[in-house]
């Protein structure tokens, strides 16, 4: 059979699997398992375990269950909600100070979080009520928490950047570097639109703030200086050569459950053990779909469907910016089905020689693919975080708050589109901090 026509089959029969309702590694795992035996015999299912168990041998694997640690220690406390009110009373005299505060409590919780629904959740207990309390529209409140929670997965430490960068074998140190000026990016085009949409619906009172004295806006700071200070320190020991990322994520994890003990008194063991039950359990899972994932690239490429894509792709006579728009076509719809781990995963190993073949910069295009991974989170049919603002507020209805999102959209593809006019955005700091990529 035609590799081509042959991957077209794998593309429509995991779809179905996937649309099924089975979880995404065992329907990867089911795929493979399946065509390799209707096409590759008995015998190369032998394999599967080996190939399953050898992707997960890899040392920088530990960095994903000791961000995901850290990120749920922060969580399980009121972190966002100290890092929402101390950005708002030292914001309250800007313009605008409200919604830029959460934008901007939005950003780091997810820097430090590495979470999207739980940045929406955190953030979002504060930030919705008030904001709909000082006039803010509806739409402004749901979709700028709704969209500021999906910078988690750009920001770094990012999880998503992780998997890209073991699923590419690329320096994970670089695609953190990488994600920085794009993700400032999208928070000041967050910013610029909520101010414009708020002052447009003609509620420009709602941009009027409380006062605070300047020890009110003292006397918070020591809840959130620690965890901020992590955050540099985690960078630091990464791009100063002290650690690799793996040792500096396990020391990120430690600190931030002792200071979720020692600030927040996260002393009962009750609440730690949920902490580790479920960074344990998300943990497991996307390890499950790095191993799943493994099998199926070896699928591919074992039936020759991705060297045959590959040289069918190259064979196009086409301007390399039309390839990259009907690459981004794909990741969108893609990211609108599935989660970013799972496409990152699947579409990732496929992409990347495509993508280097047409001149393009790998570090450049994994900031591209997480932003489109960005905008499946505030995109139906899945759109995670929409639920999980609903589930906050669930008198703003879900038809508002997806009306309230779709603007977030517009800037991030508007982000994109800057991003390829204007690709150094992306480059420029990896390059300066560790050296032109070879």
């Amino acid at each position: 059979m035609d590799p081509l026509l042959l991957g077209a089959a794998v593309a429509a029969v995991t779809i179905a699997v996937l649309f099924s309702g089975i979880s995404v590694a065992t329907g990867l795992l089911t795929v493979s398992a399946g065509f390799l035996l209707v096409f590759d015999g008995m015998r190369s299912l032998e394999l599967l375990p080996e190939i399953f168990f050898g992707k997960l041998d890899s040392f920088s694997l530990l960095s994903i269950p000791m961000f995901i640690i850290m990120g749920a220690s922060i969580a399980s406390t009121r972190a966002g909600a100290d890092l929402y009110e101390a950005l708002e009373r030292w914001l309250t005299r800007v313009p605008g100070g409200l919604v830029i505060s959460n934008l901007g409590a939005c950003a780091l919780f997810a820097a430090m979080s590495g979470s999207s629904p739980a940045t929406c959740a955190a953030i979002g207990k504060m930030g919705i009520p008030e904001m709909r309390k000082r006039g803010y529209p509806d739409g402004v409140a749901a979709g700028s928490i709704a969209a500021g929670g999906t910078l988690g997965i750009l920001i770094p430490p990012s999880v998503t950047m992780i998997v890209y960068g073991i699923a590419t074998e690329t320096s994970i140190g670089r695609l953190f570097l990488a994600g920085v000026l794009p993700g400032l990016l999208l928070v000041g085009l967050f910013m610029a639109w909520s101010l414009f949409d708020t002052w447009r619906n003609g509620t420009a009172d709602a941009l009027g703030a409380r006062s605070y004295t300047w020890r009110q806006r003292f006397e918070i700071m020591p809840r959130v200086l620690p965890f901020l200070l992590i955050i540099v320190g985690v960078l630091y020991a990464m791009y100063g050569g002290i650690a690799t990322p793996s040792e500096t994520a396990a020391v990120g994890a430690l600190l931030c459950i002792v200071i979720a003990m020692v600030i927040y008194k996260l002393w009962n063991p009750r609440d730690l053990w949920v902490v580790l039950r479920d960074s344990t359990r998300e943990s497991v899972m996307i390890l499950f779909i790095i191993g799943a994932a493994g099998v199926f690239s070896y699928m591919l490429s074992s039936l020759f469907i991705t060297q045959s894509i590959a040289e069918w792709i190259g064979t196009l006579d086409v301007n390399r910016w039309v390839l990259m728009g009907v690459v981004n076509l794909f990741l969108l719809v893609a990211g609108f089905f599935l989660p970013p781990v799972a496409v990152i995963l699947m579409a990732a190993p496929i992409l990347l020689p495509v993508v280097i073949t047409a001149g393009f910069d790998p570090y450049w295009f994994a900031v591209i693919l997480t932003i489109n991974m960005e905008i499946g989170l505030i995109s139906p049919p899945v759109g995670l975080n929409l639920y999980v603002i609903n589930g906050i507020a669930p008198d703003i209805s879900l038809r508002t708050i997806l009306v309230g999102s779709l603007p977030y959209v517009v800037c991030m593809i508007l982000a994109i589109v800057i991003l390829c006019l204007f690709p150094a955005i992306a480059t420029w700091l990896p390059n300066v901090v560790m050296g032109t990529a070879i």
